[in-house]
């Protein structure tokens, strides 16, 4: 049975820090929904209201476009092992940006990570538990380390390239801002 709840308890905190991966849900008001997986060390609980999650550089960059324009994002974690748990966090986030003051603050909760872009700092409004049953067992083997191989290969000027060409519209063609924020 699902339970709602007005914020993290410490026991949300707990199966949270345990978690390799979360999912990320944005959308603005028309266009695409996006979900987008995360992982490696990226994701702290702040306070019982507050989360906040380092974004590195990809494909696309559909959360900072969408925050923009509807600032809306569920955060949801699974359990893949032990208890079948599913989690999702509710609430309404922005993007911080290297320019912007609060960017040292918030970066230096994390262990650095090569292409970093934007942290988001969510205001979470409902935890929401629900039963994972139908979640499957997966063994956790490691992290990746392509994407951290390929961005200290680009180097920070690669990386803002790679921005220019990649990361200043969402495919619904909304601008990210990430060129101006970010150097």
């Amino acid at each position: 049975m699902g339970q709602q709840f007005p914020a993290i308890k410490e026991k949300h905190k707990a199966f949270i820090e345990q978690q390799k991966i979360f999912f990320v849900g944005t959308a603005a008001d028309d266009g695409r929904v996006n979900v987008s997986p995360k992982g490696m060390d990226s994701f702290r609980v702040i306070n019982e209201n507050r989360v906040i999650w380092l974004n590195v550089t990809g494909s696309g960059n559909e959360t900072a476009a969408h925050v923009q324009v509807n600032p809306r994002m569920t955060i949801m974690f699974n359990a893949y092992e032990g208890n079948p748990v599913i989690m999702r966090l509710y609430g309404q986030a922005r993007a911080v940006h290297q320019n912007d003051p609060e960017w040292e603050e918030l970066y230096s909760q994390f262990n650095p990570i090569p292409g970093a872009r934007q942290i988001f700092d969510m205001q979470v409004d409902m935890v929401q538990t629900s039963c994972g049953m139908s979640v499957p067992y997966f063994d956790y083997v490691g992290e990746r380390e392509l994407l951290n191989e390929w961005a200290e290969k680009q180097g920070e000027e690669g990386i803002k390239k790679y921005w220019a060409k990649k990361n200043q519209t969402s495919i619904d063609g909304f601008e990210t801002h990430i060129l101006e924020k970010n150097t």
